[in-house]
Formats: structure tokens, C-alpha cells, sequence
């Protein structure tokens, strides 16, 4: 299967096997192979991985905001290629949402600004 990376991957939704919101491809990972032609091996995702892409000083502001949130795991969030079951109009996985680690930016919005709007006394 050939990808354009910049067109079928970048800014995806990503849905797990249950369909379930993922995140979006903020960015890939290749390694160099043997033979030194370059393969897919991850799809990244959360802030640091799009501040990294986004460049200049708004790309700086990302990261380190996200950075400064990364308590328990640093850097974004990696998911291996091989986990991709398909590619469409989304990246839909072979795995379900709840073995992927979750964004520290996507936690600490929830506890901190999403908890506080009234009315949102209800559990997912």
C-alpha cells in the first residue's frame, strides 16, 4: 500500500477497533531500514508531536505547555503502524482506546476547565 503521507495520514482522526475518538495524526515516525529505504513505524499524537510540526514560536508555545503537563510519559503519544487495521476518510485501529495512554493535556482540561462547567455532573 503507497501513502502520501502529508495527504492520508497527517491530521486524521484516528478510531479505535470500537470506533471510538483516538485523537488525530499530529505527526509519523520513520525508521531507516537495512537496505536504507525508510519505512512507517508510528503514528504520533498529542501536542508535542504537533508542536514539533507546527515549527517557529507557536510550535515552541505547544510543546512546552505539553511538555510541562508530561508528568508520567514524556514526549507524545506512539502508536505503532502495525496496529493500523485500514485507512480511509480516519486511521482506524486493531486496538481499543483504552490501552493508549492519554494525552496529559486531554486529562488535565477535563479536571480542570470541563469539570467546572455547570451542569457536567455526569460520568462518560
Amino acid at each position: 500500500m503507497i501513502l502520501f503521507v502529508g495527504f492520508d495520514l497527517l491530521d486524521r482522526q484516528i478510531l479505535d477497533r470500537d470506533g471510538q475518538d483516538v485523537g488525530k495524526v499530529d505527526d509519523v515516525e520513520f525508521t531507516v531500514g537495512e537496505d536504507g529505504s525508510p519505512y512507517l513505524t508510528a503514528l504520533l499524537v498529542g501536542p508535542e508531536a504537533l508542536g514539533r510540526r507546527l515549527g517557529g514560536w507557536l510550535g515552541r508555545v505547544v510543546s512546552g505547555v505539553a511538555a510541562r503537563l508530561a508528568m508520567a510519559r514524556p514526549g507524545p503519544i506512539r502508536i505503532p503502524y502495525d496496529a493500523v487495521e485500514k485507512v480511509d476518510n480516519a486511521v482506524h485501529l486493531k486496538i481499543r482506546r483504552e490501552l493508549l495512554p492519554e494525552p496529559e493535556l486531554e486529562a488535565w482540561l477535563r479536571e480542570h476547565v470541563i469539570a467546572r462547567i455547570p451542569g457536567n455532573d455526569h460520568e462518560e
